[in-house]
Formats: structure tokens, sequence, C-alpha cells
């Protein structure tokens, strides 16, 4: 067995030990294809008032530019769907928000996974991120071998379904790459694309994200919702899963057993009333180490007045 193939095997071995779903390996290059699309996807205005997606193009489109001598990128999926539900009067939130902020618990498992390969194989230079820094997880982890990208936007397994965070690790180590995953799955359906009550997929795989529900309650910092799209949040307060709800793959969905991502109480059984007399102090204490903060206290007031329009 060569030296790339004993560090692979270890970093994968290492990665699953961390609670890691699953982890692939590709070759560093400049995603040209990706470029293209993500120009195109810019032109559009797709990105609505995000304006960090325009930012660093060059960064996003090739990791060596973002980790200098780059010569790998490790993707890893980490499952997200919880066990338990939210109540039927609780206004919804998207599972991926249910526990603590994936940034914190995914940052440290990427810092030990570094820590010890620095400690297993020698000298070794590399950088984690998970969706904070300009990287096309996506695109990585198809390359990765890992999945496909379905018509919902979103990085589909035939064992699993899409409700995972994906997290990346560029490092200069010379490392054997998977192969990429060549087939699309999602043949014929459209069910994500018929079910989005805001018609953001506006075809397969392209996303208007100005007009996605999960935008419009957190990206969007205006005091009130775009006119037309007000009525259209059918009960979303954070976030939004009806396009991965309705998948047909995520019936293979399977409980995480991360603890952190352990429900917080409130997520599941506060009503709408209840949330609306919680309060901006209880607010940021209950929700302090929550991806739900994103919001802050006066969108999540904004939003429960659109939730009680669309119902």
């Amino acid at each position: 067995m060569s030296a790339q193939d004993t560090h692979t095997n270890l970093i994968k071995q290492e990665a699953q030990r961390l609670g890691f779903d699953a982890c692939g390996v590709s070759i560093a290059v400049q995603l040209d294809d990706d470029a293209r699309r993500l120009e195109a996807w810019l032109n559009n205005g797709f990105q609505g008032k995000m304006q960090y997606m325009e930012n660093h193009f060059d960064l996003r489109t090739d990791p060596r530019k973002l980790v200098p001598g780059a010569k790998s990128v490790v993707t890893l999926l980490l499952n997200y769907y919880p066990e338990q539900q939210q109540q039927s009067n609780a206004p919804k939130i998207a599972k991926y928000a249910y526990g603590t902020d994936y940034h914190y618990v995914i940052r440290e498992k990427l810092n030990a996974l570094l820590a010890f390969m620095k400690e297993n194989i020698g000298e070794v230079n590399g950088r984690g991120f998970v969706d904070s820094a300009p990287v096309l997880e996506r695109s990585w982890a198809v390359r990765s071998g890992l999945g496909w990208v379905g018509k919902n936007g979103n990085l589909l397994t035939k064992h699993s379904g899409s409700f995972f965070f994906i997290a990346t690790l560029i490092t200069d180590l010379d490392l054997t790459p998977d192969a990429p995953f060549s087939t699309d799955y999602c043949g014929t359906c459209t069910k994500c694309m018929d079910a989005c009550p805001t018609e953001a997929i506006v075809s397969p795989a392209i996303i208007n994200g100005s007009k996605c529900i999960s935008y419009l309650t957190i990206e969007l910092k205006h005091a009130l919702m775009p006119e037309g799209l007000e009525d259209k949040m059918q009960g979303w307060m954070f976030g939004c899963d009806i396009c991965q709800d309705v998948c047909p793959w995520n019936r293979f969905s399977k409980p995480n057993h991360e603890k952190h991502f352990k429900p917080i109480p409130e997520v599941l059984n506060l009503s709408l009333s209840e949330w609306e007399n919680l309060g901006e102090e209880a607010f940021k204490k209950i929700f302090k180490d929550s991806p739900i903060k994103r919001s802050k206290w006066q969108g999540v007031l904004r939003n429960i007045q659109a939730v009680k329009e669309s119902s």
C-alpha cells in the first residue's frame, strides 16, 4: 500500500471516529465548470441581498488560492436529522437549527482531524471550512463520490437522503482521490420543485435564493417580507425544509447520534403565542448557542407576523 493510500485510510478512519457519517477525497483543482455556473447565478441576481456570495470569486473556484500548495480536498458529511419532531402548533423551524449551532460542533471536529493528521502523518498544512468561507462544498462532495446535487440544490445520497452538513478540509497532503459521483438519481421526479410555495427552484438545481423561504426568514434583514411573498411562509419561522421533506430519498433519513444536536426544548414546544411573548432577553439566553440567533429578535418577530399572515 502506498503512503497516499495509507494516509487516506488513516484520515477516513479518524473522520468516522470523530462522528462524521461520510468522508471522500478529491484532487485540489480549479473548478472551471462551477465557476461558469456561479457567474451565471450571480448575474441573474439569485443571491438577493447576500452580497458575500459575490466576494472572493477566485477563492471559491480554486482551493489552491485558499490554501497555498493545496493538493487534496477532503469532504465530510455530518447527519443532523432529528429523532424528535416539533409540536404541531409550534412555528416551523428547519431541522438543522434544532440544537447547538453546527458551526461550533463541526469546527471542533475539523480541528481535531487536522491535529490528528499532524500527529500521525507529519507536517501537514490545511484549513477546515463549514459554509462560512468561499468554498463550493456540494461540488467537492460530488467530486469526492459522496452524492449528487438534486433538483432542490441539495446534495443527495441514496443511503441517507440530504439532512446532513457538508464540511471541507483543504490540505497540501497528497491523498488518494475517490471516483466522482456521476449518476443523477432524481430521474423525472419534480416533487421539490412542485412543492416550493415561492417557486424558488427556477430549474433543476438552480435556486433563486432571493425567493427561498430560508433566505427570507434568515438572511433578509428588512423589516417587512417582500410584497407577494409575505403570505407564502406556510408556517416557517426560521429556515425551511419543504424541498427536503417531500424528497423521496429522505425516507432513508435516520436520527443523528451527535449529542450537541439534541433539540432545544423550546424549539419543539413553544407555540406561536408563546414565541410572541418570549421577549428579547429570554430569546438571547435560550438561543445563545443556536443558529436561530442569526435572525435576531426583530427578525423573529417579523417572521412570526409572516407566519400569521400565511396561516
